[in-house]
């Protein structure tokens, strides 16, 4: 009975266990494999030294990215419209520290990547810092 007791609590330990707490899953924008490094000292990039700043890059995700500093980290959302199919108005604008969707208005944050009232978040890809090198990747 000991031994099936600790097989149970074995298995429930092992199943609560997370990668990392993670979800980037939304049905209207794919996943697409990526890796890209992003070099704060190049002039295009390095108003991201900043906190309250973002950039545009297109060369990655399903319309591109976006990449924001916090202040304490950064973040990476995708740059197509969380809860619209991807089409000609699906791109992204940045507006401050917001987001702003072509096809409906919806505006979101780039600090959470949430907004009010709406299903789905923006995208968010996993991001590392090396000295004032971004690595990006999903």
């Amino acid at each position: 009975m000991k031994k099936f007791i600790l097989l149970f609590v074995t298995i429930c330990l092992i199943s609560a266990c997370e990668k990392d707490n993670f979800n980037n899953r939304n049905p209207y924008i794919p996943n697409y494999g990526f890796s890209e490094s992003i070099n704060m000292n190049l002039p295009s990039y390095s108003q991201l030294q900043y906190p309250s700043n973002g950039i545009y890059y297109p060369n990655a995700g399903a319309r591109g990215v976006i990449i924001f500093n916090t202040g304490s980290g950064y973040v990476v959302f995708d740059a197509a419209c969380p809860n619209q199919p991807i089409s000609d108005c699906s791109t992204m604008l940045i507006n401050g520290i917001m987001a702003v969707c072509s096809c409906d208005g919806a505006e979101y944050s780039l600090f959470t990547g949430q907004s009010p009232g709406k299903e789905y978040p923006m995208k968010q890809y996993r991001v590392t810092q090396n000295g004032n090198v971004l690595n990006i990747f999903n």
